[in-house]
């Protein structure tokens, strides 16, 4: 298995594998300055020495920087779920999607490609998660909610039944969704607002 990044989120994608027993190549980077270095034991390579399609998974937290490299780079993509993560059977989980310890996916929930459900999230039943969404540790999603393509939840959020997150829409830590979230636009709070500039140059809500 060959990882691309070589950063905090990369860390805890090889502590998976090893949760898994995988077989790790490298962790392939970008960064000049990282080679030589190891991440709990794997060596850090440069980019370019990446194997034309490679089995391997994107360790980066960053949506737009996944979604690029996803496009770019010629790999085969894998899935992965933490050993003490839980799955129904009925549920899906897209190539390049990562599923980390603790969470719990429930029945009849579809998660897109190279999306992040993160340490000890939830999803409940009928859930729909886009590609390269990135779901935040400790996330809680009620049954039939949607969160659409690129968004990011941070740490904590909730999101109440039916809801529907847009896309590339960014969720603030904590908030609390109780209304449908507009695509690109960033909320904050309990209940989740929109952030607003006012006159002054002012950041309301």
């Amino acid at each position: 298995m060959s990882v691309i990044g070589a950063g905090g989120h990369a860390k805890v994608i090889v502590g998976l594998l090893h949760a898994l027993g995988a077989r790790i190549e490298a962790c392939f980077d970008d960064d000049a300055t990282k080679r030589g270095q190891q991440i709990l034991g794997v060596p850090i390579r440069s980019l370019t020495e990446l194997p034309t399609e490679a089995l391997a998974v994107l360790a980066i937290g960053n949506n737009r920087t996944r979604q690029r490299l996803a496009r770019e780079l010629p790999c085969v993509w894998a899935s992965l779920v933490h050993p003490t993560a839980f799955v129904d059977p009925s549920s899906l989980i897209g190539p390049g999607s990562v599923v980390f310890a603790g969470a719990v996916i429930q029945p009849d929930v579809v998660v897109g490609a190279h999306a992040i459900v993160n340490t000890a999230a939830s999803i409940d039943h009928d859930g729909n998660v886009g590609d390269f969404v990135h779901v935040a540790p400790g996330c809680h999603l009620a049954g039939t909610v949607t969160i659409d393509e690129g968004a990011f939840l941070g740490v904590g959020v909730s999101v109440v039944p039916g809801r529907r997150v847009g896309a590339w829409a960014t969720v603030g830590a904590g908030a609390c969704v109780i209304r449908d979230i507009a695509p690109g636009i960033t909320v904050v709070g309990v209940p989740a607002r929109p952030i607003v500039a006012s006159n002054r140059g002012e950041v309301t809500r």
